[in-house]
């Protein structure tokens, strides 16, 4: 079983920038990816960016070359490096463990302000 530990997240104003951690425990081995998801109030949950445990990185069209996503030097960590925020980025952050099921972090609050 993989247990997943967010932090980061947190209130900016526009413009500024945020480094979320996401760092997964327990059955780690195989393949596998860590990602992040966002959600805004009464919109569906998205994906942001992730990782895969080749070091493979993929980012959203929506956030590339604003958001940066990089992994853990032992292959057991995601970090999300968001620069230029902006009110619209506003959600609670998500970070997914995949292998052969999902497992799902508790979420963290981006809030920016105009």
């Amino acid at each position: 079983q993989v247990q997943l530990s967010e932090s980061g997240g947190g209130l900016v104003q526009s413009g500024g920038s945020l480094n979320l951690s996401c760092v997964a425990s327990g059955s780690l081995s195989g393949d596998y990816s860590l990602s992040w998801y966002r959600q805004a109030p009464g919109q569906q949950r998205d994906f942001v960016a992730g990782i895969t445990s080749f070091g493979t990185t993929n980012i959203a069209s929506s956030v590339r070359g604003r958001f940066t996503v990089s992994g853990g030097n032992a292959k057991d960590a995601v970090f999300l490096q968001m620069n230029n925020l902006k009110p619209e980025d506003t959600a609670v952050y998500y970070c997914k463990h995949r292998d052969w099921r999902d497992t799902w972090g508790q979420g963290t609050q981006v809030t920016v302000s105009s």
